[in-house]
């Protein structure tokens, strides 16, 4: 009996010491300073992890609100789909007002959204998630879309850039084990599963996909300022100089231009109670890359949460009017506008740059995206370059958004196999030359450095490319046709 005793007297005290240790480690965990390093550990091999616990309390809570508020009527109606007019700020065009809403569906989502905004500014369960004082780079890829994410990666670190980044899932099925645990570390990134966080991503016939991944991305990363990217966006140069040096310092939101004029309806001023602005104002907005600051405008991003989550039903004809592109690309300037939130957007113009085919058509291959901070210098002095492009010399480029090629599953590297009559292996960015001379180098040589090396290097890893073969050999002959002697001090590349 004395024996058992003192058995079960040890038991207790190693149940004792080990319950005092893991809420020592957890509370060690939670108020530990924060940095701008990247977590030891990937979060699977972490025994204790408070940040993914606060990340599901804060979405339980904020799902309720996001349901209470939902616009209580029929979804609006479409006359017409509004058409992609060219942005023009001297001749603006007329906004499109295709709509068809009732008086009374109206005023319900009025009704709605002015509640939604009225119970985000004062709740208390409604708080920040991320990390204080943290940074880094957000994106979301899977699929076809996790190669373009490595080679963007590669890009980043190719800056010089430092920043941690996290790279969202939709859900376990786009996990992809080697890549996520053993390759990404090795550059201060982390895989995380947007369906681990959320439960699931349909609730109440709601469900959360496609472009609306970008908004609870951001929301949900640990990071309070929040560089984001499409996985086919990379940056010319260091990123973090961008975060920091104005108009981020004095906004805490930066976004970027679109080709055409807006198309949002008048009946969202309306329904967010605002002026309906003059088109000539900016142009639409392009969200393959934006800035975004959690302290300063936590509550934008909650407003552009609820865009998105009733953008399918409502929003997003609201805010597009069925015109082309992302259902999300003007929920994060108009939230922060509806809330007296400041927001920089970028002035000037974005750039194509493409390539002339034999039939002498020209094939737009990416598009360039100006420096923020030089816009900003041009902006302040008065100078809109947008409205008089001879005013001031144009800010240098500073992302490109490389729509074609692709790293394609159905069809390797380009949008066409590569043994079809219209592949030749030559240079993608020949037009505009003006604006390729505004990269300061080479970017598309560089570019298909970083994709020759990813496909050469992890060609059997993607999911996407597990039929596929042939992909390294293909693009090393293409750099060996296009690019083997091409050097980086060439004049074409260096700005005047």
């Amino acid at each position: 009996m004395a024996v058992q005793r003192i058995r079960r007297r040890l038991r207790s005290c190693s149940l004792l010491l080990a319950a005092f240790f893991f809420v020592f480690f957890s509370i060690y965990i939670y108020i530990k300073p924060s940095s701008n390093r990247f977590y030891d550990a990937h979060y699977t091999e972490s025994p204790v992890d408070p940040f993914r616990g606060r990340q599901i309390a804060f979405w339980n809570s904020f799902r309720d609100v996001l349901d209470q508020y939902a616009p209580n009527c029929p979804p609006p109606e479409l006359n017409a789909h509004a058409e992609a007019v060219r942005f023009d700020a001297i001749q603006p065009s007329a906004r499109p007002d295709l709509l068809v809403v009732p008086d009374d569906h109206l005023e319900a989502m009025k009704s709605a959204h002015t509640s939604f905004v009225a119970e985000i500014r004062r709740s208390n369960t409604l708080t920040p998630i991320h990390t204080p004082g943290s940074r880094g780079l957000v994106s979301m890829a899977g699929g076809a879309f996790f190669p373009l994410f490595l080679a963007q990666l590669r890009m980043l670190r190719r800056a010089k850039s430092t920043l941690p980044v996290e790279v969202f899932l939709r859900d376990k099925s786009e996990y992809e084990k080697h890549l996520c645990e053993k390759v990404l570390p090795q550059y201060n990134a982390k895989c995380v599963v947007l369906s681990e966080l959320l439960g699931s991503t349909k609730h109440k016939g709601v469900e959360i996909e496609h472009y609306q991944f970008r908004t609870f991305a951001v929301l949900f990363s640990s990071f309070e300022e929040v560089v984001w990217m499409d996985a086919e966006c990379f940056p010319l140069y260091r990123v973090e100089d961008l975060l920091d040096s104005d108009p981020f310092n004095s906004t805490g939101l930066v976004t970027w231009p679109d080709f055409s004029a807006s198309t949002i309806s008048p009946l969202f001023y309306h329904i967010a109670q605002q002026e309906v602005p003059s088109m000539g104002l900016r142009a639409a907005t392009k969200t393959g890359v934006f800035m975004i600051s959690k302290q300063s405008h936590f509550l934008t991003l909650l407003l552009a949460a609820y865009y998105n989550y009733h953008g399918p039903s409502h929003y997003f004809a609201l805010l597009l009017q069925g015109a082309p592109g992302a259902g999300d690309k003007e929920a994060f300037i108009q939230a922060a506008t509806a809330l007296g939130e400041p927001v920089y957007p970028v002035s000037e113009r974005v750039e194509t740059l493409a390539h002339i085919v034999d039939s002498g058509e020209t094939l737009v291959s990416a598009l360039a995206q100006s420096d923020p901070t030089e816009d900003y210098r041009l902006t302040s002095e008065g100078i809109w370059r947008v409205q008089d492009p001879a005013a001031g010399k144009a800010p240098r480029v500073f992302f490109i958004h490389s729509n074609y090629p692709k790293f394609d599953a159905n069809d390797n590297v380009f949008g066409h196999k590569w043994d079809s009559s219209g592949f030749h292996a030559t240079r993608l960015w020949t037009t505009e030359l003006d604006t390729i001379k505004r990269f300061g180098y080479d970017a598309e040589k560089a570019y298909w450095e970083e994709l020759q090396w990813v496909a050469c290097n992890y060609e059997r890893s993607f999911q996407a490319w597990a039929d596929k073969s042939g992909i390294c050999s293909n693009l090393q002959d293409y750099w060996n046709t296009v690019f083997a002697d091409v050097h980086d001090e060439d004049p074409q590349f260096v700005s005047d």
